[in-house]
């Protein structure tokens, strides 16, 4: 008896098919988010001419939507700005901000290839498994709360070099419920391999 081993479980073809099929995915989206972070800081570094996502509260700006292109009043949500100059904090914040994102994916993507190895193996439950899944639940719900703020943080920068610092309008927001959604799903996976382990031992005991 190795109560240290989690439980084996014999995996289908089809289940083991798949599982390879998401542990290439999960490596293409990883390249992907590294080449992408990769391609945005080289148009951040410049500090000039950058174009920022910023969130608008309640801004009216004219658009050509109406009849013929007729200008028509609409309220700005999200829009991208561009400033001529970057001060060197917005700049920082705007090429952090790609950089954490793309760790975040690796560090997620990599937690779960390895779980999906391990499952491969017919290792379901472990306190491995439990550390990787609990890993990538925390990773990701850091990162959904950090990256947009890094985002907002460059966006007020420009908004100040615009505006010479007189527009206030600008707003700063996390999507409370796509965060707790997140951490939901975190803590309802953690509890899952948690359990599953704690059975696995307590079965074991009795062998």
């Amino acid at each position: 008896m190795t109560a240290s081993q989690p439980t084996r479980r014999a995996i289908s073809r089809s289940d083991a098919a798949a599982m390879i099929f998401f542990m290439l995915a999960g490596i293409a989206i990883a390249v992907g988010s590294i080449v992408a972070a990769w391609i945005r800081i080289a148009e951040v570094l410049p500090g000039t001419d950058v174009p920022v996502l910023a969130e608008f509260a309640g801004t009216v700006a004219d658009a050509p939507i109406g009849p013929g292109g007729a200008l028509v009043p609409v309220q700005l949500s999200t829009a991208y700005i561009t400033a001529p100059q970057l001060p060197a904090a917005s700049v920082a914040a705007l090429v952090a901000q790609p950089l954490v994102a793309a760790l975040a994916v690796v560090v997620v993507v990599a937690c779960l290839l390895r779980l999906t190895w391990n499952m491969l193996r017919g290792r379901i439950f472990g306190r491995v498994n439990t550390v990787l899944v609990t890993t990538a639940g925390m990773t990701g719900l850091v990162a959904y709360a950090v990256v947009p703020g890094l985002g907002n943080m460059g966006a007020n920068g420009a908004f100040a070099q615009i505006s010479d610092s007189t527009f206030a309008n600008v707003v700063g927001t996390v999507d409370v419920s796509g965060l707790f959604l997140i951490a939901f799903a975190a803590a309802t996976a953690t509890l899952v391999f948690t359990v599953g382990d704690r059975l696995r031992r307590d079965t074991e005991g009795l062998v």
